[in-house]
C-alpha cells in the first residue's frame, strides 16, 4: 500500500488539490496530476533544463524537486506563459520568428528560464543572456537563434 500526501499547488493561477506519493517529482505531478504536459522530462538529473518552471517566480528544475516541497506555492509552466489563448508571450513569438527552436523538446525549458530571468533583469547584457541560457541544453539549434530570439524579446518586453 502506498502512502500519499495531500498537496495544493497553484499552477498558472489555477488551484490544484492533488494527492502524491512523497517521492513523486514536481515534474511528474505537473504532468500526471495537473495534466500539463508542456514541462518536459529530458535527463531527470537537473542537467538539461527541459523541465524548468517558475516556482514563486524563480526558475527551478522540476525534476529535482519533490512535489511535496511545493505545497501551497505558485507555479508557472509554459502553458501559463502567454497572456491569453490568442496572444503569444514575446518570448514565444520571437522563438517562432527567429527560429529559436527546431525539434522543440527543449523549448519550454528555455522559455521559462528566460521568462524568469527577464522578469528579474529586464535589461540584460548579451553576456548575461549567454550565461543564463547556457544552463539549459539544446541538441538542435546551436544556441545562436535562441539567443537572438531572447534578445529580440527583451526589446518587445521593454515596450
Amino acid at each position: 500500500m502506498s502512502v500519499v500526501q495531500p498537496l495544493r499547488l497553484y499552477v498558472n493561477g489555477e488551484r490544484h488539490d492533488i494527492e502524491v506519493e512523497p517521492r513523486k517529482t514536481l515534474a511528474d505531478a505537473i504532468r500526471e496530476d495537473c495534466g500539463l504536459t508542456g514541462t518536459h522530462l529530458g535527463c531527470e538529473h537537473g542537467v538539461c533544463g527541459a523541465c524548468t518552471v517558475l516556482l514563486d517566480g524563480q526558475p527551478v528544475r522540476a525534476c529535482l524537486m519533490f512535489a511535496v516541497q511545493c505545497d501551497g506555492t505558485s507555479l508557472r509552466t509554459v502553458e501559463g506563459l502567454a497572456p491569453d489563448d490568442s496572444t503569444l508571450h514575446p518570448l514565444q513569438q520571437q522563438f517562432w520568428e527567429k527560429h529559436g527552436l527546431q525539434c522543440g523538446f527543449c523549448t519550454p525549458g528555455f522559455l521559462m528560464l528566460a521568462a524568469g530571468y527577464l522578469e528579474e533583469n529586464p535589461d540584460p547584457t548579451d553576456e548575461e543572456l549567454r550565461d543564463v541560457l547556457s544552463s539549459n541544453l539544446c541538441r538542435c539549434t546551436g544556441y545562436q537563434n535562441i539567443l537572438a530570439a531572447t534578445k529580440a524579446a527583451v526589446a518587445e518586453i521593454g515596450k
